[in-house]
């Protein structure tokens, strides 16, 4: 009998909530007839146990009710990042062939890498990463999988938080026509990015389900689309190559000093920045949570739209600014064109758009972390409003004071993308996957554990690659700047 058995498991491993949710397996009955629970039961055995109900578990915890839309520009929004400004360096390091070939690459093994963690999470009913962790190698794969989203997850806001930081004062000031940065309040970065943290990302980071972000996912999204569009109109418009006498004229010195690192820094980082493009992991299982009527097909198909849009957002963006500016392309795409026209309406637009998605992006990013946090501190505690802000405020503060008072945050982004990032795209998802397949569906020396095996072999490999890098720049960074310091 298969629904004791799902009883069980669900039991085991609760969803990443708490006992309150557990309701017992509906299962079929003569005569189109159901066992009938509490009225959130009835609902979610009709959307999801109708469809197949002996070969998928049931989701006991949550009726999702988030459209296939939303969800498509939530994880679409999870996956667009901070990187696309910097995708044109990258394509004038590798070339537009290469560049292509790691592109291509990179999404397709993605798109298997999510297949791997929803055919995972449909064998025992689980729709959160850690949990996963712990049904495939107990607490110390949960602690694990938590801690590693945590890393790439804070990682990834802050690095948003640091554009707002470095990019909102030059908006000002471009604004108010001004040819000299002030000392007034609103032209401080630290200020405004506190001011940022509070009035707009912390109401929404508080909201307690993800699919109400889909909204602002979906313009967050026409704001990057926007970029795109500036990016390709602009390719037409700026001379090529640059005028000698152009030089940046904002006077944001600590901002110049900033993209000086970063060219640094991403000569050696072209490579993890390909890799990495797609991260998304931690927000799939989540969105799949939300998702009305859920299946793996249903959740494999938004993932594979997202990542194809993106796929072609990330090309054309790199593509058109490539072509723009040449090897003259730096490592902030929207810092080179300052150099055509600091006063520049259109590009002045342009950065309003950035700075709006990416601040849009950090409540979306910021759900994993919270609910990682809780399966680590509070993992069978039931939902509490005062935990859930508290957490919230809690990550907000430490993220704010690291952007505020770390003297080179870059390289911190850089060890913890290169670490955490391999775990979380390609090992975590093979291996949960080995653990978890029942042995007498798939067998070990199977056609797809070894391909999963695999996968997690070419994670290792990427991730010692990047630490590589980072170590080998970080030492010739030293030298070649050991005696200006």
């Amino acid at each position: 009998m298969e629904a004791p058995l799902q009883t069980e498991m669900v039991e085991l491993v609760p969803n990443g909530k708490h006992s309150e949710g557990l309701l017992p397996v509906i299962t079929p009955m003569a005569g189109n007839q159901r066992v009938e629970d509490p009225a959130r039961s009835c609902m979610e055995g009709k959307s999801f146990l109708q469809k197949s109900p002996s070969k998928e578990p049931h989701f006991t915890d949550f009726e999702g009710k988030t459209s296939f839309g939303m969800s498509v520009f939530n994880l679409s929004n999870a996956i667009m990042g901070s990187g696309i400004l910097g995708l044109a360096y990258a394509m004038a390091n590798t070339g537009i062939i290469l560049f292509l070939f790691l592109l291509t690459a990179v999404a397709l093994l993605s798109s298997y890498s999510i297949h791997l963690l929803l055919k995972s999470s449909g064998v025992v009913g689980i729709r959160a990463y850690e949990q996963l962790g712990y049904r495939a190698f107990g607490t110390p794969g949960k602690l694990a999988a938590a801690l590693a989203i945590t890393l790439q997850n804070i990682g990834a806001m802050s690095s948003y938080l640091y554009i707002i930081k470095s990019e909102l004062p030059l908006v000002i000031q471009t604004f108010l026509n001004l040819e000299e940065k002030t000392s007034d309040w609103y032209m401080n970065g630290n200020y405004l990015v506190i001011l940022v943290s509070v009035t707009i990302i912390l109401p929404l980071a508080l909201m307690r389900q993800l699919g109400y972000l889909g909204y602002s996912s979906g313009f967050s999204l026409s704001c990057m689309v926007f970029f795109l569009i500036a990016v390709i109109y602009k390719k037409f418009h700026v001379p090529c190559p640059l005028p000698p006498n152009f030089n940046n004229t904002t006077g944001n010195f600590s901002h110049v000093e900033i993209v000086k690192e970063k060219v640094q820094l991403q000569t050696a980082y072209t490579i993890p920045i390909m890799a990495f493009a797609f991260v998304c992991h931690p927000e799939v299982l989540p969105i799949y949570t939300e998702l009305k009527d859920p299946s793996k097909k249903k959740m494999q198909h938004i993932s594979n739209l997202s990542i194809a849009v993106m796929y072609i957002m990330y090309f054309l963006a790199a593509l058109f600014g490539y072509l723009t500016f040449y090897n003259g392309v730096e490592s902030e795409l929207l810092h080179t064109y300052s150099k055509v026209d600091p006063f520049d309406v259109l590009i002045l637009c342009v950065r309003v758009a950035v700075l709006t998605a990416v601040t849009l992006t950090v409540p979306i990013v910021l759900f994993p972390v919270r609910r990682a946090i809780q399966q680590m501190l509070f993992p069978n505690q039931e939902f509490s409003w005062l935990r859930h802000v508290l957490i919230a405020v809690g990550l907000l503060t430490c993220i704010n004071l690291l952007v505020i008072f770390a003297p080179n945050i870059l390289g911190i982004f850089g060890v913890i993308g290169a670490t955490s990032a391999p775990f979380l795209i390609f090992i975590f998802p093979a291996i949960f996957y080995f653990r978890i397949m029942p042995t007498e569906k798939e067998p070990a020396r199977s056609t797809p554990k070894i391909l999963a095996l695999c996968f997690a072999m070419l994670g290792f490999l990427l991730m010692t690659m990047s630490l590589s890098f980072i170590i080998i720049d970080w030492a010739s960074g030293t030298s070649r700047h050991g005696g200006n310091h």
